[in-house]
C-alpha cells in the first residue's frame, strides 16, 4: 500500500496536471470556433498544417529527455550535484538540437514551393519549437512539482486566448496567430526557467562530453520510439494538408483537436502524476509496481467504456455547439478517431510501464515496427478515402500497439 504522504503527491500533482490539461486542452477548443469563423476554413487549415509541420522539431528538440530525464531526475532528485549535472546536460543538448531544427526549416522555406510560398507562418510558427525547448516540464515532473506546470500554463493558456480575441479580427490576422503562440510559448520558457534556478535552486555548469553522451544514449530508444509514434499521429495532419487542400486539412484538424482532448483530459495528467511514484515503487519492488499498473489501467478502461459510447453518440450536437455549425466532415473524423482513444486509454500505463521497467528497447521496437507499416498505410488510405483514411488508418494503428503491448507485457518475467 502506498504511504499517505506519497498519495497526497500523486493526488496533488494529478490535480495540478488535470487543471493543466483542461487549460491546455480546453482553452485552445474553446477559441478554436472562433478562428474558424473569423480567419476562414482555408487560413486555419494552413496553421493547422505549419503546426503540425513544426511539431516534428518539438520532437527533435525533446528528443527522449521528457521520459529519460524525468525518470533520471525522480531517482536523485536529493542529490543537488546530480541534479545540477542532468540538468545543465539535457538544456544543452536541447538548445543544441534546436539551433539544427532551425536550419532545417530555412532550408525547407528556402527550397521547397509549398514551404516558401506562406514561409512566414512556418517561421512564426517555428518561436514554439524555442518556447518548448526552454520550458524545464521534464525537471518540474522529476522532482514532483507540478504545480509550476500547470501555473505557467494556465497563465499562457488564458494570454493566448485573449490576446487571439483581441488582436485576431479578419482573415487578414492570420499571421497573428502562429505569433502569439510563439511569443506566449516563449514567456513560459523563460519564465519556468526563472523558477528552477531562483526557485528549485538548479545552477547551470557547462557539462563534458561524458555527461553529454549518457544523456543521448539514456534518451535515444525513447527518441525513436517518439519519431515512430509521431510518423503516424502528426503525420496524419500533415499528409491530409500535403494530400487534399487547407479547407479538408481545417475540418480534420478539428476532429483531432477534439479527440485528442478525449484522450489527453484527464487520461494523460493521471498517467504523467503516477509516472515518478510508478519508477519508485518499481525500484523498491517489481511485481508490487506491476500489481499497481494492473489496478490503475482497469480502471482507465471501465471510465473509457462509459464515457467514449456516450461522446460518440452525441458528437454531432457537440461539434454543432461548440463550432456553431454542421461540420459533417468533423463529425465522421472524430467519430472515427473515438475509436482509436478506447485502445490508446486501454493501452496507457501498459506502455508506460514498459518505460518504468527500462524496457525502452522494446517500448521502441514496438512503434518503430507499427511506424513503419502505419506511415505508407496512412499515406495509402487518404489517397483512396481522404481525410476518412486517416481516422481509419489511426484505428488499424493503434488496435495493432494494443495487441502487441498486452502480450509483451504479460510476458515479463514478475508479471
Amino acid at each position: 500500500m502506498a504511504k499517505p504522504h506519497e498519495r497526497k503527491t500523486v493526488l496533488r500533482n494529478f490535480a495540478s496536471l488535470s487543471v493543466l490539461q483542461a487549460i491546455t486542452y480546453v482553452l485552445p477548443v474553446l477559441i478554436l470556433p472562433y478562428l474558424f469563423r473569423v480567419i476562414g476554413p482555408e487560413k486555419f487549415g494552413l496553421i493547422a498544417f505549419a503546426q503540425a509541420f513544426v511539431q516534428y522539431f518539438m520532437i527533435l528538440t525533446d528528443y527522449g529527455f521528457s521520459i529519460s530525464a524525468t525518470k533520471e531526475i525522480s531517482l536523485c532528485q536529493h542529490d543537488r550535484t546530480e541534479v545540477n549535472k542532468v540538468f545543465s546536460s539535457v538544456m544543452t543538448m536541447k538548445i543544441v538540437l534546436a539551433l539544427i531544427s532551425l536550419g532545417i526549416l530555412g532550408c525547407a522555406v528556402y527550397f521547397i514551393p509549398k514551404f516558401h510560398d506562406d514561409w512566414r507562418v512556418y517561421l512564426l510558427s517555428f518561436g514554439a519549437v524555442l518556447g518548448n525547448t526552454l520550458f524545464p516540464v521534464w525537471f518540474f515532473q522529476g522532482t514532483e512539482k507540478m504545480k509550476y506546470i500547470a501555473d505557467l500554463n494556465i497563465a499562457g493558456g488564458i494570454l493566448t486566448v485573449l490576446c487571439i480575441l483581441f488582436s485576431v479580427r479578419g482573415p487578414q490576422d492570420y499571421l497573428m496567430v502562429p505569433l502569439i503562440n510563439s511569443c506566449v510559448a516563449l514567456i513560459t520558457g523563460l519564465w519556468g526557467q526563472y523558477i528552477a534556478f531562483k526557485h528549485l535552486g538548479v545552477s547551470f555548469r557547462f557539462p563534458g562530453y561524458t555527461s553529454l553522451r549518457r544523456q543521448l544514449t539514456a534518451g535515444w530508444d525513447i527518441f525513436v520510439s517518439v519519431v515512430a509514434i509521431n510518423a503516424y499521429t502528426t503525420t496524419r495532419i500533415f499528409a491530409v494538408g500535403l494530400l487534399t487542400n487547407n479547407t479538408i486539412t481545417g475540418f480534420y484538424s478539428i476532429a483531432e483537436k477534439l479527440a485528442g482532448l478525449c484522450q489527453t483530459f484527464p487520461l494523460a495528467s493521471f498517467s504523467q502524476a503516477l509516472f515518478p511514484r510508478l519508477s519508485k515503487i518499481f525500484h523498491k519492488s517489481k511485481a508490487r509496481a506491476y500489481e499497481f499498473m494492473q489496478r490503475i489501467q482497469l480502471i482507465t478502461i471501465n471510465i473509457s467504456l462509459i464515457c467514449l459510447p456516450l461522446i460518440f453518440v452525441f458528437a454531432n450536437p457537440i461539434i454543432r455547439t461548440i463550432f456553431g455549425g454542421n461540420y459533417p466532415e468533423t463529425v465522421l473524423s472524430f467519430r472515427l478517431l473515438l475509436v482509436s482513444v478506447l485502445f490508446i486509454s486501454s493501452n496507457a500505463f501498459r506502455v508506460q510501464f514498459l518505460l518504468v521497467c527500462g524496457k525502452t528497447h522494446i517500448y521502441s521496437r514496438i512503434h518503430v515496427v507499427m511506424a513503419m507499416i502505419g506511415l505508407p498505410m496512412i499515406f495509402m488510405l487518404i489517397s483512396s478515402f481522404s481525410y476518412v483514411g486517416a481516422a481509419i488508418a489511426t484505428i488499424l494503428i493503434e488496435a495493432g500497439i494494443f495487441a502487441i503491448t498486452y502480450v509483451t507485457v504479460r510476458r515479463l518475467k514478475f508479471a
